[in-house]
């Protein structure tokens, strides 16, 4: 690969503006310029984007898999595969997800993370994991496997924190016995807190904002709003999530687990700067319609793939997203009513501010990653670049 590349005769989504015909140079791995015009530069691989967008890399902070594979697989040839089929679709960095499951299959998936990491070059970034349960509320477990779920303990999470320092996020519900300090020492280690599969009132989530939990993890799903408890009427941790201005929400953005009105609300009362798009895909995402397993295929649930989204057997409620990042994009385009400007800013600088990594990614600005993906004015992705390396390109 030649260590200049020149993207040109793009029109460039910045924080500020969006560009036309514009250029970003990139060296060894980094942004080094970002102009208007056609350049006068020698020694360089050209790439001409012919009027297409040129936009930050997208950031995926939740998902659980993708071209057949989950995480919870606990191979490394599940991880390579999973970050290979996002970044076709303009995903540059990724959270790998996992889901509740006996403490061995978390440290078999936790495992073969770190073999994955080391020679992950033809996928999206791995950027740390991203634990989701086993501490749950049990009435809010949507596809959580019930076995699991059990209430925070300090033994446990401890030793896995202890020895798995890539671990960046963990979701759980704050209103379970020991929720609280578990929340504290997650801030403490430099783990992002999610409140998720939570039956909490107001006053429990505003506790747990004030105790380190900073992020609403899919947003209404698996979540109490506004309840009746013994004829009285509390609020939940919806109307909490709107009620603190500085807490951070994420959406499954798929047009099916939000309808529109609520995609519109969240995007009037949240702002694209404190909401992050995420796929949660399972792994039937860029895949065809049927039967699918969420989860591994050792003790997964078996699920249906229709309509665009997993559903339990039953078809009483989902079971994951199938969807891949171009498609989040065109879904707040079109039923959220957003400004393009702001739904990039919502799939790449916001989740890079949250990760506490937007001095070096989440958009385009010299000195940042060259992480970039050109697409067309249908959201198609013609180009995926991950750290100045082409990972993707079609036709």
């Amino acid at each position: 690969m030649h260590p200049k590349t020149l993207l040109k005769n793009g029109k460039i989504i910045t924080p500020n503006q969006i560009l036309e015909h514009g250029f970003i140079l990139v060296e060894n791995g980094k942004i080094t310029a970002v102009v208007a015009g056609n350049p006068e530069i020698s020694d360089v691989e050209i790439i001409d984007v012919k009027g297409q967008y040129i936009s930050p890399g997208f950031i995926d902070i939740h998902l659980h898999g993708g071209g057949g594979f989950d995480f919870m697989d606990g191979t490394v040839e599940a991880f390579l595969g999973i970050a290979e089929t996002h970044a076709r679709y303009g995903t540059t960095a990724m959270l790998p997800t996992t889901l509740t499951c006996e403490k061995e299959d978390l440290i078999q998936t936790l495992e073969a993370y770190q073999a994955a990491d080391k020679i992950n070059n033809k996928g999206a970034q791995f950027i740390g994991m991203h634990l989701e349960g086993p501490y749950f509320a049990m009435s809010q477990r949507g596809a959580q496997d019930p076995k699991f779920i059990k209430n925070p303990d300090p033994k446990e999470y401890n030793e896995i924190i202890a020895n798995y320092p890539f671990i960046k996020r963990w979701s759980a519900a704050p209103e379970l016995p020991g929720a609280i300090e578990f929340g504290k020492t997650l801030v403490k280690n430099g783990i992002l807190a999610a409140i998720a599969h939570t039956d909490a009132i107001y006053e429990e989530a505003l506790e747990a904002w004030e105790n380190g939990y900073s992020l609403a993890t899919h947003f209404y799903s698996a979540m109490s709003g506004v309840s009746r408890r013994n004829a009285y009427r509390y609020a939940g941790v919806v109307e909490a999530a709107y009620l603190i201005d500085d807490m951070d929400v994420e959406i499954i953005a798929d047009g099916v687990h939000l309808p529109s009105p609520l995609l519109q609300l969240i995007h009037k009362i949240k702002g694209p700067a404190k909401t992050v798009l995420i796929t949660d895909a399972m792994r039937a995402a860029a895949m065809p319609e049927g039967e699918s397993v969420l989860g591994s295929y050792k003790n997964g649930t078996r699920v249906i793939v229709e309509d665009g989204v997993a559903k339990m057997p039953e078809r009483t409620a989902f079971a994951g997203s199938v969807a891949t990042f171009d498609r989040l994009i065109r879904t707040m385009l079109t039923m959220g009513k957003v400004s393009l400007q702001e739904a990039i800013q919502m799939a790449s600088l916001t989740p890079a501010r949250i990760m506490k990594m937007d001095d070096r990614k989440g958009s385009i600005a010299v000195g940042r990653d060259a992480d970039l993906v050109v697409f067309d004015e249908g959201i198609d992705v013609k180009l995926t670049m991950v750290g100045g390396r082409i990972v993707f390109q079609g036709k």
